[in-house]
């Protein structure tokens, strides 16, 4: 879906007047029947939804009854992945950008999930919650920081829910880290790190016929996610990928449910990898078009955020050096830290623990202490996690999303998540901008975050 950054018609469109609706319990209100069967309408079904749709085909508990998409490519690639599980074709929505809304005239979608490029998310998650459909959303940040209080505001006026399908909450290594935080073994928490650190030159830039690490070109002429992506990289300058980094933290340190964030300011780097990707690629050179493109987003973006309870939490956004994939986690505390250094492997870590590692001073091998305290969620699902995207993360995301629609049950992570997470790229924006200045994270909640607790994979169930 072509994208465009004049949000003003939409705002005009979609905002709720007023800025405080009185709810008393906000999305809990939303009580619908049980469900046997939870009926999916896509919307966006490129690359990235082919996880989800996986997921979802293997269940007998769900169905994908309709998709949408304005790329006949996309389409029919996504019908392999039908195909491939012996699952009945669903309606297709393909007559240009709007056609989405046709899928949600339909009375066999219960949810959607949207895997639209992001400048998409809020406009397509505030009609299908107008349309009376629960949404699923996947990770970005906002465009505009109005956009996230629109969202907020229509969840809250129609009580239709909406989570946010963010995957690294449920990644095994952050998942047991989170298991010690909740027995106490960090102590009070006073720190923690994140971002997204991940070589996406490959991405960013392709031939125009196959997706990843074939050429330099973006937009137009290129096909999956540099049709898009690339564009916010040339004209944004700030935090654009928070949640992969955010969300275990504030998991860990229940933001929105006892905690919130208050405040943040960001700084960025000189921009220099993706010109030197162009003018050294094989494909690319001094002479190539695109060698004259200047991108604004500097190449390292650190956004340092405040919390209500006095905690820290520093992010990293790094994605056009030359770098291995690592999401820089940290987690510190009164008794002790935890540190990651790869891609999630049990012995890609460092550990320390003051007490019961006698004040030496030294790093512990992480596996014997991960392994030790696996969540109960992997100890159940591991092996059924297996051959899912993203080690497995994808299928713990799913599996919450479906069962929380089918049971008519509170999302884990949810509309509140999703406009806080969200709000911190067009505020780290602003931030840099103005030099670094501290800028006012809204409080979503409306202070709800006050009394909310915990709902987050406090068991074995999803």
């Amino acid at each position: 879906m072509p994208h465009s950054f004049n949000r003003r018609k939409f705002i005009k469109a979609s905002a709720l007047t007023g800025a405080s609706l009185a709810i008393a319990d906000s999305i809990k209100a939303f009580a619908p029947a049980k469900k046997d069967k939870v009926r999916i309408g896509m919307i966006g079904v490129g690359l990235r939804s082919h996880e989800h749709m996986g997921n979802f085909l293997q269940r007998e508990d769900v169905e994908i009854t309709a998709i949408a998409d304005p790329q006949q490519r996309s389409i029919d690639e996504a019908l392999v992945v039908f195909k491939q599980y012996k699952r009945p074709e669903p309606a297709i929505y393909k007559n240009g950008n709007e056609d989405y809304k046709n899928l949600l005239k339909r009375d066999d979608v219960d949810a959607v999930v949207i895997c639209s490029p992001w400048e998409w998310h809020s406009i397509q998650a505030i009609d299908a919650m107008n349309a009376g459909k629960i949404v699923g959303a996947e990770v970005c940040g906002a465009v505009k920081l109005q956009e996230c209080w629109d969202v907020v505001n229509t969840s809250e006026k129609t009580k239709i829910p909406l989570m946010m399908m963010e995957n690294v909450c449920y990644r095994r290594d952050v998942m047991a880290v989170m298991n010690m935080v909740r027995k106490g073994m960090f102590g009070e928490l006073i720190h923690g790190q994140g971002g997204y650190e991940h070589d996406l030159r490959g991405v960013l830039f392709n031939d125009g016929v196959t997706a990843y690490n074939s050429g330099v070109e973006f937009g137009k002429n290129a096909y999956s996610e540099a049709q898009w992506r690339t564009e916010h990289n040339k004209n944004r300058n700030g935090e654009l990928y928070p949640t992969h980094g955010l969300g275990p933290v504030a998991v860990m340190m229940d933001i929105n449910r006892g905690n919130r964030m208050t405040k943040l300011s960001s700084i960025a780097s000189k921009a220099k990898g993706l010109h030197k990707y162009i003018v050294e690629h094989p494909k690319g050179g001094e002479n190539h078009p695109n060698a004259n493109v200047v991108f604004k987003c500097g190449d390292i973006v650190n956004t340092q955020i405040q919390c209500a309870n006095g905690e820290t939490i520093l992010l990293t956004h790094d994605v056009s050096s030359p770098r291995p994939y690592n999401l820089g986690f940290r987690v510190q505390g009164t008794e002790g830290l935890w540190q990651d250094f790869g891609s999630g492997g049990k012995k890609q870590g460092h550990i320390y623990f003051q007490k019961e590692m006698n004040h030496s001073h030294r790093w512990d091998d992480t596996e014997k202490w991960l392994t030790e305290h696996d969540h109960p969620l992997w100890k159940k699902y591991g092996t059924q996690a297996e051959g899912a995207g993203h080690g497995g993360m994808d299928f713990f995301v799913d599996h919450a999303f479906i069962e929380c629609v089918k049971r008519g049950t509170e999302f884990p992570l949810d509309v509140y998540d999703y406009a806080s997470w969200y709000a911190i790229t067009p505020l780290s924006e602003k931030s840099i901008i103005e030099g670094g200045q501290v800028q006012n994270i809204p409080d979503f909640t409306r202070g709800k975050w006050k009394t909310r607790k915990q709902i987050f994979a406090l068991d074995d169930d999803y």
